[in-house]
């Protein structure tokens, strides 16, 4: 794969996209930052190598243009002076530059546009750098409160439990007092019914033993007299 292949796939990265993937932004953005800024200095060496590269061929052209007009002088001075063979010497050496500065001007052309592309590409990945530097916060602060947002869920959901919970200690509480009721009722019932004949005959008892009481006051009384 060619530089420029490779480092397309860089350009062609979504920032959005990428962070979508992502199970945890708040963990992953800072490694993804890091990523993204070696690759930045991946992309400026290449594309410093490649703009190196352009401004060399772009000297070559230069030069054989320069040299291509050279000859193309002495030519004329060569004729000026009636030197016909000279001037084809240095007609022949012009030819034969402008023959090599056709390749070096093809050559010249792709190495132009390659530093244009790369130029381009690190622009590119340099925008988008700063543009996630710039969001990092508020991403971080998006994911934070979500997760707030989630712990608050958790313990509402507990919250619901415990008052679930609430509702069936209720239900047992009511349920034990109807059993208490009823074991009360059912002890009330396996009662003896009152006697209440007995009950008067304790009273008049406690009657009689008074008068048994006032029988032997008189008796002692009857004696003393005696």
């Amino acid at each position: 794969m060619g530089i420029l292949d490779r480092f397309a796939d860089i350009i062609k990265a979504n920032v959005n996209a990428m962070l979508d993937k992502m199970e945890d932004p708040s963990k992953m953005i800072d490694q993804y930052l890091r990523d993204m800024t070696n690759d930045l200095a991946e992309v400026k060496r290449s594309t410093a190598s490649v703009m190196a590269e352009e401004a060399r061929t772009k000297r070559l052209v230069d030069e054989n243009q320069a040299e291509v007009v050279k000859y193309a002088e002495f030519a004329k001075k060569a004729v000026e002076a009636g030197n016909d063979e000279d001037a084809r010497v240095f007609i022949a050496k012009k030819q034969e530059l402008e023959n090599v500065g056709a390749g070096l001007m093809t050559a010249y052309a792709a190495a132009h546009e390659n530093a244009v592309k790369m130029r381009q590409m690190h622009d590119k990945l340099t925008t988008d750098i700063e543009a996630l530097k710039a969001r990092k916060e508020m991403i971080k602060a998006k994911v934070s409160v979500a997760k707030t947002q989630q712990k608050i869920n958790t313990i509402d959901s507990t919250n619901q439990k415990a008052r679930g919970a609430m509702g069936a200690f209720d239900r047992m509480e009511d349920k034990a007092n109807r059993m208490l009721d009823e074991a009360n009722a059912m002890a009330e019932l396996n009662m003896e019914p009152i006697d209440e004949a007995k009950s008067l005959e304790e009273k008049y008892a406690l009657k009689g033993s008074a008068s048994v009481d006032e029988e032997l006051r008189k008796l002692k009384e009857e004696l003393n007299k005696q």
